[in-house]
């Protein structure tokens, strides 16, 4: 770790004094401490770090403090080419991160809009204490950064989450009084994070946070608009600056109709600040608080809870434009026959089809939690998860993520892995040959839980484990 700027270094000066902003350089020194947050979804953390122990050798600590949280004190760097990483039962997160999810606590009956949800640390986490059901919207504006949200979210079979693409400033005219809790974690200037972003050292100046800060407030008004009166939102940032958080909060408190509520964190953390170069802030954000990275040998991050007291002006809203689908259920007349069909041929009971809705795009079938609503669907670049395809004979070819999240009921048509280089041929998407079963398509299982499907030709077993997970090398450390 280089040292960190003079910008950075007067900034911290002014802000904490010398000793503080002498502790934030020699903690950047060190390398950063690695946790993980347990899929609560998919495994407990006892559980995890007893695999990742025997099978990888990777040694762990229960976070106590923090639900689901594993502190890596041993091998790092299989961290993420494990079989279980790849299947979603773990992500690799920072401590500090895992906790503005915690605070906003949605349930799975919250109406719940994640406005800056990219790579989705974050949106994964806020699906779990979901349980996975309801509306959960997780909107990105950077294109560049839709991949990976996406990516995250198939990772751990979400099926309550909608994916917007869009400018969050501008979410309001399509949403007013609408979501129960809202989370926004908004682009900052990380010196947080700077530890593990030695880059921030290279732009970091007052005009830059100045120009963030406009942004963030914003943000911040709009998921105002955008929340019930009652409702909740969390804001939070990687960074330490009082222009990014407390300003940000002193201007909303002037004008909006919102409190800030007293949290309590698991961790060590200071109030927020309300006197700063002679300029008094609203006596309430003191209730806001700051977590200092030496402080947890974590990330540095700013976390605040608001409530709406009051209605807020509505702007007109925007039309829905026309879409060529819509959500169904499996007694849709003219789809009932092909899901009757996927059920009996994996013996999956069809009433487990009926906790979900359906949406066809061109062939392609994907499926959301029932609960799950919304409307301007033409806004969304993704509902659900994917289900399957239909192909030329009206059949549904199931696919991985839904074979994965339906594991459990699906009883026929299994194919069972025994050996790892059988394992190891599958994942990397080739064919495992010499197997004896009759064509057509395949729940395959390893260590008795459903990996994914293939199909079963003259050839063989020809894998169709996704090819986004084929982009490493998947360590089988057994």
């Amino acid at each position: 770790m280089s040292a960190v700027s003079i910008n950075i270094s007067n900034y911290l000066n002014t802000l904490f004094g010398e000793e503080y902003s002498n502790r934030y350089i020699e903690f950047i020194k060190d390398n950063p401490v690695v946790y993980l947050r347990a899929n609560s979804l998919r495994i407990n953390p006892e559980k995890l770090a007893e695999l990742l122990r025997i099978k990888y050798n990777i040694s762990t600590e229960l976070v106590p403090e923090v639900s689901n949280a594993l502190k890596v004190t041993s091998e790092k760097d299989l961290l993420g080419k494990t079989l279980e990483h790849t299947l979603g039962k773990y992500y690799i997160q920072g401590l500090s991160s895992m906790l503005p999810p915690l605070i906003l606590l949605p349930s799975k009956n919250d109406i719940t809009l994640d406005l800056c949800a990219a790579p989705g640390s974050k949106t994964t986490q806020l699906v779990e204490l979901m349980e996975n059901k309801g509306t959960l919207i997780a909107n990105e504006v950077q294109l560049s950064r839709l991949k990976s949200l996406v990516f995250n979210l198939d990772r751990i079979n979400a099926v309550n989450a909608g994916v917007i693409h869009t400018k969050g400033e501008l979410l309001s005219k399509f949403y007013s009084d609408y979501f129960d809790k809202i989370l926004v974690d908004a682009p900052c200037s990380g010196l947080g994070i700077i530890q593990k972003k030695d880059e921030i050292n290279d732009w970091w100046s007052i005009d830059r946070i100045s120009r963030l800060g406009d942004l963030q407030l914003r943000l911040l008004v709009t998921a105002i608009k955008m929340l019930k009166t009652g409702g909740e939102i969390v804001y939070s940032t990687c960074t330490l600056t009082v222009e990014e958080n407390e300003f940000i909060l002193d201007k909303v408190l002037q004008k909006y109709p919102v409190e800030i509520q007293k949290i309590n964190l698991p961790v060590p953390s200071i109030d927020g600040i309300t006197e700063y170069n002679g300029k008094s802030l609203n006596k309430q954000i003191k209730k806001a608080k700051r977590i200092l990275p030496w402080q947890i040998n974590s990330d540095g991050f700013f976390i605040v809870k608001l409530i709406k007291t009051g209605s807020t002006f509505s702007p007109e809203k925007a039309l829905d434009k026309q879409t060529d689908f819509k959500l169904f259920s499996v007694s849709n007349k003219k789809t009932n026959k092909i899901f009757s069909a996927v059920s009996n041929k994996f013996g999956l009971p069809t009433e487990k089809l009926t906790e979900y809705k359906f949406l066809m795009k061109n062939n392609k079938i994907f499926f959301v939690d029932k609960n799950w609503e919304s409307n301007y669907l033409s806004s969304f670049e993704r509902i659900g998860t994917r289900f399957g395809v239909l192909d030329k004979n009206d059949e549904i070819v199931l696919h991985t993520q839904a074979a994965q999240l339906l594991g459990n009921f699906i009883s026929k048509r299994i194919f069972e892995i025994h050996s790892i280089e059988e394992l190891q041929t599958y994942l990397e998407g080739g064919t495992i040959k010499n197997v004896k079963l009759e064509t057509g398509q395949y729940a395959v299982k390893f260590e008795g839980e459903v990996i994914g499907t293939a199909v079963c030709t003259n050839e063989g077993l020809k894998s169709r484990f996704p090819r986004s997970n084929r982009t490493h090398k998947i360590s089988l450390e057994y």
